[in-house]
């Protein structure tokens, strides 16, 4: 396999689990140096140790990401990055009365401040290099509503909403933005929802099926990589596929 990313340094947030994980994996297996980021420093070890098992380089780094304080250190141990990829984020699922405070600010902290704070710390070294390239992951519930996850779907709307401005607002220097929208897809994560409610989500999509974590991490490995040079701006759906709409009897 072409090391398309030789060279490169990436930071993952949210890589220890899931998404994340994938992503970091292959983003290693294309040459790029992953930087790890998760909270918990035994699994984020583990995730290092596989990935130097197959033959890539890795480092693990913890932060909070609902500290502004903790995200900047992580930028600032991560050091000058060409990819960053803010996969982390928080779900709970609730409805409107019963969405606490804690539950509101937990969604906005960490899957709108973090990605901010980040690409504020890492993009303008990439501006200044001339090349870069930021994934953000969000979810297909950002546009399509889903009950009881209108604060989770507002946080990754807002996200999609940077991605556009961030790529107009740094692609003339060479730096790409793009977000990728995953539908349901069955994680670690996930496991903790109620019931069926991931697999009966995937069987409402064309496919009829969940997406298995590394089909998400193949269109993020993509949108990075030196195929996706002129993606700039694109909320990219992986969702599945929608249901024609039939008409009653």
């Amino acid at each position: 396999m072409a090391h398309t990313l030789a060279g490169q340094k990436a930071l993952v947030t949210g890589a220890t689990a899931g998404i994340g994980y994938e992503i970091a994996r292959q983003l290693a297996r294309q040459g790029a140096e992953v930087i790890v980021h998760g909270r918990n420093p035994e699994r984020g070890a583990g995730v290092v140790a596989e990935i130097e098992k197959d033959g890539g380089t890795a480092h693990f780094v913890a932060a909070d990401l609902s500290s502004a304080e903790d995200v900047r250190r992580l930028a600032a141990q991560a050091g000058p990055v060409d990819i960053l990829v803010n996969n982390a984020g928080v779900y709970r699922f609730a409805a409107t009365a019963d969405t606490t405070d804690d539950d509101f600010a937990a969604h906005f902290d960490t899957n709108v401040r973090a990605p901010y704070i980040l690409v504020q710390q890492l993009v303008p070294g990439m501006v200044e290099r001339g090349h870069g390239s930021v994934v953000n992951v969000s979810t297909i519930v950002a546009s399509t509503p889903a009950a009881g996850a209108g604060i989770y779907g507002a946080s990754k709307a807002a996200l999609e909403l940077l991605t556009k401005a961030w790529a107009d607002e740094f692609g003339g220097s060479g730096v790409r933005v793009n977000a990728a929208a995953p539908g349901p897809t069955r994680t670690p994560g996930t496991a903790d929802l109620p019931g069926e409610l991931i697999e009966g989500l995937g069987r409402t999509t064309a496919l009829g099926r969940t997406a298995t974590p590394d089909e998400i991490a193949n269109a993020v490995t993509f949108l990075v990589s030196p195929a996706a040079s002129y993606i700039n701006g694109a909320v990219l759906e992986i969702g599945g596929g929608a249901r024609a709409i039939t008409p009653a009897a």
